[in-house]
């Protein structure tokens, strides 16, 4: 499914990154190191290395990969670019920041263990960044899957962190223009948590 949505010419969701992204660089430093989960075609991994972030990025569909390649070499940027099953990844490594933007391919279930891994990436005192929709955002159909159970909502966010300190959970509408993926009135949330340690 996703090398099908991904193998066309232009970018699905633009080249830009999400503005979650401009919108926390406070929140990121130069010289960090940085693992962008599901990134699709690199919109987002190439804007953090432009910051001067060390940034991996783990994808599933090898022609966003192709095109995330590209979009680096436009910037004039390096990104660690990885085929991964994110679902059966070992998540080696920790990380300063992780982040999961627009992230919401899967279910409750398996959200738990994405999350579980993506935690065990996050070094002591590093962030969790996650961007996506709440589930008010199957009303407006302007991007995301159509299941209302995929979606994230504060007080789901803030019992799956327990014990992290909560930065941001804050959830929100505004137009967005990202690519022909997501455009048009958008249900959102910004959650970030810092890892204790």
């Amino acid at each position: 499914m996703w090398e099908a949505r991904f193998n066309t010419p232009d970018y699905v969701f633009g080249k830009a990154p999400a503005a979650f992204l401009p919108a926390h660089d406070h929140l990121l430093k130069a010289g960090d190191t940085a693992l962008c989960v599901a990134d699709g075609e690199g919109r987002n991994s190439v804007y953090l290395a432009t910051r001067g972030l060390r940034v991996t990025a783990l994808e599933y569909a090898p022609s966003a990969i192709a095109k995330a390649r590209a979009l680096a070499r436009e910037a004039g940027v390096d990104v660690d670019f990885r085929e991964v099953d994110v679902l059966a990844h070992d998540w080696a490594g920790e990380y300063d920041a992780v982040l999961g933007i627009f992230i919401q391919f899967v279910g409750p279930d398996a959200r738990g263990a994405l999350l579980e891994g993506m935690k065990r990436s996050t070094r002591p005192g590093g962030l969790l960044l996650l961007h996506g929709y709440t589930p008010e955002q199957i009303a407006h159909g302007t991007g995301g899957p159509p299941h209302a159970e995929n979606m994230y909502t504060t007080d789901q966010l803030a019992r799956d962190f327990a014990g992290w300190e909560i930065v941001e959970n804050r959830a929100y509408e505004r137009e967005i223009e990202e690519g022909r993926g997501h455009s048009g009135r958008s249900a959102l949330i910004d959650f970030v948590a810092r890892k204790p340690g």
